[in-house]
C-alpha cells in the first residue's frame, strides 16, 4: 500500500492529506510550529480571553471553495458566521463604499455607478459555482465553462487602474480598487484587476464570513476529519531532508507533498529534483509583506461612518488615487506616509471572540517585502483617519513586522502573506512553467502551497489539486 507524508499544516497541506485519506492511503503530516495550521490560528495575543486571528481572518474564498464545501465541515464543529455589511471602504468625506451579498443593495448604495456595478457583477455572481470551477485551477487548463470565464478574464485583464474608469465616483471606485489592492503590487500592470474581481464576485455571491472561535476552528475541524480518515498530524518536527522522513517512518514514504514555499521544497528534495526545475524555483519571486496589529479595545471602533461599524471587514487607503499610488511605492520598495490598511471587525459576527466588554480589532498593513521597521503607529494613524477618537479606546496592542511575520510562518517570505509575488506571470504561471504545475519532476514529489494556483486564500484548493494530480501518478504506476 502506498504512503503519504505531507510538510506543512496549512490549510493546503491538511487539505492534501484529507483528499489522500480519503482514498485510503495512510498519510502524516509533519508541522515544524508546536501548533498546527500555518496561517489558520488563532491566539490570545492582547488580553486574557480576547481572540485574535493570527494571520487568515476574513474567509470569502473558505466559503466559495468546492473542496472545502465537499467536506462539509459543520459535521467536524466549522460554522460560518457573517456580519451585517461585509465590507466598507471609508472616504475622509463620510461616504463609503458599502459591499454587501445583495448586489442590489450594493449598486443602490453607490448610486449613479450602481447600474455600471451591476452589469459587470451580475452575471459573474449567476454563474459564481462555474466561475470557481475553474478560477480554482490550473490557468493553463482548458476551462470547463469557456463563456463564464471569457467574462470574468476579459475584464480580470485589465490593470485595476483602467478598470475603474468605467465608474464615475469616488465610492465605486475607491471599493473596486482596495480589492484589488489584495494583489499586493502595483495597480497599474495587465491582470491587476482579477485579485479584486474574483473578491467582488465572491462577496456578491458567498459575502466575507468569519469562522466562529476563530480561524483555528477551520484547522481543528479539517484535522478532525482527517483523524476520522486515520491520518495523523505531528507537531514540533521541521523537516529538513527527505532522508529524514525514511527515518523517520521506517521507509520512504511513495508521496511527498510540500505546503512550504518554493525554496524549501527545493532545499528539502535536494538531487531528488531535476535541475531545471531546481532553477525554476530559485527563480520564483515573493511580493511585498504585511505588518500585523492587534488592538484590544474597550467597545467599539467610532467610525464616521455609520455602515462601517457594522462591516466585518474595511479597507482603509482613501481614493483610487491614493490606493494605486501606495501600493506602487509599497512594490519599489518604499513605505508610504499613509499604507493601505486592512481592518477586521470579526467579533462583531462572532462574539465569542471578545471578553465583556473588550473587543479585538484585526489590522494589516501593506508594507515592502522584509521591512526592517515599526509602521505600527501609521497603522493606528489610518483608522483613527477615518474613526477620530479610536486611539482612546485601545487597552493594549500586539505587533508582528515583516521579519517576525516571516519568523512565525516561514512560507511568509520576507513577510509576503501571499506566498509569492502576484505579477501577471506568475499568476498564469505559478510556480513555474509546466503543465502540471503541482509535480516537481521527481517521482512522487509535489507543491501543494500557496505558491500553487490557485494562489493565497483558506481554500485547500491547491492542496487538493495537488493531492489530485499524486493519486494519478500513483494510478499510472
Amino acid at each position: 500500500m502506498a504512503t503519504a507524508v505531507v510538510v506543512g499544516s496549512g490549510p493546503n497541506g491538511l487539505a492534501a492529506a484529507v483528499r489522500l485519506a480519503q482514498e485510503g492511503i495512510p498519510v502524516t503530516v509533519y508541522e515544524g510550529a508546536d501548533r498546527p495550521g500555518g496561517g489558520t490560528r488563532t491566539s490570545e495575543l492582547t488580553l486574557p480571553g480576547v481572540l485574535h486571528d493570527d494571520c487568515a481572518g476574513i474567509h470569502p474564498t473558505g466559503v466559495a471553495s468546492p473542496f472545502l464545501a465537499s467536506l462539509e465541515l459543520e459535521r467536524f464543529g466549522l460554522e460560518w458566521r457573517w456580519p451585517e455589511v461585509d465590507l466598507a471602504h471609508p472616504l475622509d468625506d463620510g461616504r463609503a463604499g458599502i459591499l454587501s451579498r445583495d448586489t442590489a443593495r450594493t449598486a443602490a448604495a453607490l448610486g449613479r455607478d450602481g447600474a455600471a456595478w451591476s452589469r459587470l457583477f451580475t452575471p459573474l455572481v449567476r454563474d459564481f459555482g462555474k466561475l470557481t470551477d475553474d478560477v480554482f485551477r490550473p490557468v493553463a487548463g482548458i476551462p470547463r465553462h469557456p463563456v463564464t470565464m471569457a467574462r470574468f478574464g476579459l475584464a480580470a485583464a485589465l490593470p485595476a487602474t483602467w478598470a475603474v474608469r468605467r465608474f464615475r465616483d469616488e465610492p465605486a471606485r475607491a471599493l473596486f480598487l482596495g480589492n484589488a489592492a489584495h494583489a499586493f503590487g502595483r495597480l497599474d500592470t495587465p491582470l491587476s484587476s482579477a485579485i479584486g474581481m474574483l473578491m467582488i464576485t465572491a462577496g456578491h455571491a458567498v459575502g466575507w464570513p468569519v469562522a466562529a472561535g476563530g480561524t483555528q476552528a477551520i484547522t481543528t475541524a479539517m484535522i478532525r476529519l482527517l483523524e476520522s480518515l486515520g491520518g495523523t498530524v505531528t507537531t514540533g518536527v521541521t523537516v529538513t531532508s527527505l532522508d529524514q522522513l525514511r527515518e523517520r517512518t521506517g521507509a520512504a514514504p511513495d508521496i511527498v507533498l510540500f505546503d512550504t514555499a518554493p525554496d524549501a521544497a527545493a532545499r528539502i528534495a535536494g538531487d531528488r529534483l531535476p535541475g531545471r526545475v531546481r532553477r525554476a524555483l530559485a527563480r520564483y519571486r515573493h511580493g511585498p509583506a504585511v505588518h500585523k496589529v492587534d488592538y484590544a479595545i474597550e467597545g467599539d471602533v467610532p467610525w464616521t461612518n455609520e455602515d462601517c461599524r457594522r462591516a466585518g471587514t474595511l479597507h482603509l487607503g482613501g481614493t483610487a488615487a491614493e490606493i494605486a499610488a501606495a501600493e506602487a511605492a509599497t512594490a519599489r520598495g518604499e513605505l508610504p506616509d499613509r499604507p493601505f490598511v486592512l481592518v477586521g471587525q470579526q467579533y462583531l459576527a462572532d462574539p465569542t471572540r471578545s471578553a465583556g466588554s473588550v473587543n479585538p480589532l484585526y489590522a494589516y498593513a501593506h508594507v515592502p517585502h522584509d521591512h526592517p521597521g515599526d509602521p505600527t503607529e501609521a497603522v493606528t494613524a489610518q483608522i483613527e483617519r477615518f474613526a477620530p477618537g479610536f486611539r482612546d479606546r485601545v487597552l493594549a496592542t500586539h505587533t508582528r513586522t515583516a521579519r517576525q511575520m516571516a519568523a512565525y510562518n516561514p512560507n511568509y517570505k520576507g513577510g509576503d502573506i501571499c506566498a509569492g509575488a502576484n505579477t501577471a506571470r506568475q499568476l498564469l504561471l505559478r510556480p513555474r512553467a509546466g503543465l502540471d504545475p503541482y509535480a516537481l519532476g521527481a517521482p512522487g514529489l509535489y507543491l501543494c502551497s500557496a505558491a500553487t494556483p490557485p494562489g493565497a486564500g483558506v481554500h485547500g484548493m491547491g492542496g487538493a489539486n495537488a493531492a489530485e494530480s499524486a493519486l494519478s501518478w500513483l494510478r499510472r504506476r
